[in-house]
C-alpha cells in the first residue's frame, strides 16, 4: 500500500513537470508576429524580408504594419 502511494506521487510529479515543460516550449516557440515584443523599426521589418505598410490605422495612429517576412502583422514605428 505504501509503495502504491509513492508510485502514484511519483507519476503525478512527473505529469506536472511534463506540463510545465510543455508550457515553456510553447511560449518559446511564439514569434513576434504573434503579438509578443515591442513594435519593429522599418529597418527590422525589411531586414526580416517584409515591407512596411503605412496605411492609416485608426487603432494605432502614426504606426505602420509589417507585411510579410518574419515580422508579418507586427506594428512598425
Amino acid at each position: 500500500m505504501r509503495i502504491g502511494r509513492i508510485l502514484a506521487a511519483g507519476i503525478a510529479t512527473a505529469a506536472l513537470a511534463g506540463l510545465g515543460l510543455t508550457g515553456a516550449a510553447t511560449a518559446a516557440s511564439l514569434t513576434p508576429s504573434q503579438g509578443f515584443g515591442a513594435a519593429l523599426t522599418p529597418g527590422e521589418c525589411t531586414d526580416g524580408g517584409g515591407t512596411v505598410d503605412w496605411t492609416p490605422n485608426p487603432a494605432n495612429p502614426g504606426t505602420g504594419t509589417c507585411r510579410g517576412g518574419t515580422g508579418n502583422g507586427q506594428a512598425v514605428d
